[in-house]
């Protein structure tokens, strides 16, 4: 009489072993699929070496990082004699971790810049604004120059086309370059926007020094890619969806190959 045993149902560990492959494949992945850039800003940074004085180097003011922290900061007011003086600067920057997009803002109120007075009269603004966007379409910028008054100078627009110049001098000789909404691709991707650049120009006849006056600048770096599988709930959503699959087809596959006793 042949005996038939009972089958036993012994899944071949391919599929677990498998899924476990897998998902230490997504999990080694996890730092590629969500590196991204940084946003940062700062509200006033003076770099600046004048004929006949010491040279001088202060800020970044009111510096915030989407990375490093803080992510917003504020300080009271900024007074460099015969160079600027403002008040109140506020920045702050923000990474959105599901899209993986960046921004940055950065605005300084009541701007006095008397670098130049000799040559143009002081200029004032209300208010100068910078800020950057990033995301998966591509990175943008713009800067606001609100009640700007630049003394001798024509008044530029108050929303002033990226890398708007104007040549500062006397008697036809250009010692400094005024650059609004100054806007900065760096070599690592990222974009940088200025709302207003003095630069001295050094080596000219008539010069005043070297260096340069930074009011509201703001940098954004590329997107992340949005929402990464690799990472947190979609990791697991992953893991979820591999075992759904695969596990039933190993089950399956064990009782094909499973062998019979006769």
């Amino acid at each position: 009489m042949r005996v038939r045993t009972p089958r036993h149902r012994v899944p071949r560990p391919s599929g677990l072993a498998g899924l476990v492959a897998v998902a230490a494949l997504l999990i080694s992945a996890t730092p590629a699929g969500a590196v991204g850039g940084d946003a940062s800003a700062f509200g006033v940074r003076l770099d600046l070496s004048l004929l006949g004085s010491r040279a001088t180097s202060v800020g970044p003011f009111a510096a915030a990082h989407s990375e490093d922290g803080p992510l917003t900061s504020t300080f009271k007011t900024v007074d460099v004699p015969g160079a600027l003086s403002t008040g109140l600067l506020s920045t702050d920057s923000a990474r959105d971790e599901r899209s993986g997009g960046l921004a940055a803002r950065a605005s300084v109120v009541d701007v006095r810049v008397d670098l130049l007075a000799a040559l143009t009269g002081p200029w004032s603004a209300e208010a100068v604004e910078a800020e950057c966007s990033s995301t998966q379409d591509g990175l943008t910028g713009s800067a606001r120059l609100v009640g700007l008054s630049a003394g001798t100078l024509q008044t530029p627009a108050a929303e002033p086309a990226p890398n708007t110049t104007v040549d500062v001098g006397a008697l036809g000789v250009t010692v400094a370059e005024l650059v609004l909404n100054e806007q900065v691709r760096n070599d690592d991707g990222s974009l940088t926007v200025t709302a207003l650049r003095l630069r001295l120009l050094d080596g000219v006849v008539g010069s005043l020094g070297s260096g340069d006056l930074v009011i509201s600048s703001t940098t954004c770096g590329a997107a992340a890619l949005p929402v990464p599988l690799a990472s947190g709930a979609g990791l697991w959503i992953g893991v979820g969806a591999l075992a759904l699959v695969v596990l039933p087809a190993s089950y399956a596959a064990g009782r094909r190959r499973a062998p019979e006793v006769v």
